[in-house]
């Protein structure tokens, strides 16, 4: 079963959301369309996407300050952005590069250059995608903060961090030394991880801190191995 990729696409011209919607299904993709801009600035805070499509000129927020608030949101802040306008531009195309803008689509939508963007942009949805799976995932973590030094329990694991349980006072952002150990690797991994979120008392979620590209690759091999191997099943 393939992986499923969630498109977010925003525009207050309900025609033009209608047309990208009409072509891009089609194509296997799940598409939450909405005209609201405010709506959107919540849902980018409270939902995961691979895409996120945004018109320029809409009411507060607009398309290039939606796409900065994209680019510093927890969940959605390396998705590719496509922005869809009726402006050619140079300069509105700087300030949207600027804002976070990956590609630009030109109104009217034309079939077959959204197509060509949707395949040009198709890896970097897979690669988004699989960043932000969850595995259950149970080992010990060796935890160093400061000079204190303590183990917890690890409960999930993707290619950008942890959850772990078993972490009592430690606050929301604070960065940790964690090391651990994954199956098939003859090395233990050694990370630095920021708390992104703290679930209650004893657990929180963490967000890995630029690992080395020998921890990185030991993640990539374990989650697309383990992903694979469920799909199979």
């Amino acid at each position: 079963m393939p992986l499923e990729l969630k498109i977010l696409a925003v525009d207050d011209e309900i025609a033009s959301l209608e047309l990208f919607m009409g072509i891009v299904e089609p194509l296997g993709y799940k598409v939450v369309g909405l005209t609201n801009s405010a709506e959107a600035a919540q849902r980018i805070m409270e939902e995961k996407f691979q895409m996120i499509a945004l018109d320029v000129n809409m009411p507060h927020p607009n398309g290039m300050e939606l796409a900065r608030r994209i680019r510093s949101s927890p969940l959605n802040q390396t998705v590719p952005i496509f922005m869809f306008t009726a402006y050619s531009d140079i300069a509105t195309m700087r300030e949207g590069y600027a804002a976070g803008v990956t590609f630009y689509i030109v109104k009217p939508l034309n079939v077959a250059n959204l197509r060509g963007l949707f395949r040009a942009a198709h890896g970097m949805m897979i690669k988004e995608r699989r960043r932000y799976i969850r595995l259950p995932f149970g080992v010990d973590v060796i935890c160093k903060v400061g000079e204190r030094r303590f183990k917890a329990r690890s409960l999930d694991l993707s290619h950008g961090g942890i959850s772990l349980r078993g972490c009592p006072g430690i606050p929301d952002g604070e960065i940790i030394e964690i090391e651990f150990t994954i199956p098939g690797e003859s090395q233990p991994l050694k990370i630095l991880a920021k708390v992104a979120r703290i679930a209650d008392a004893q657990g929180m979620a963490m967000e890995f801190i630029d690992p080395e590209p020998s921890a990185q690759a030991a993640l990539e091999r374990y989650v697309i191995g383990q992903t694979s191997a469920a799909r199979t099943r």
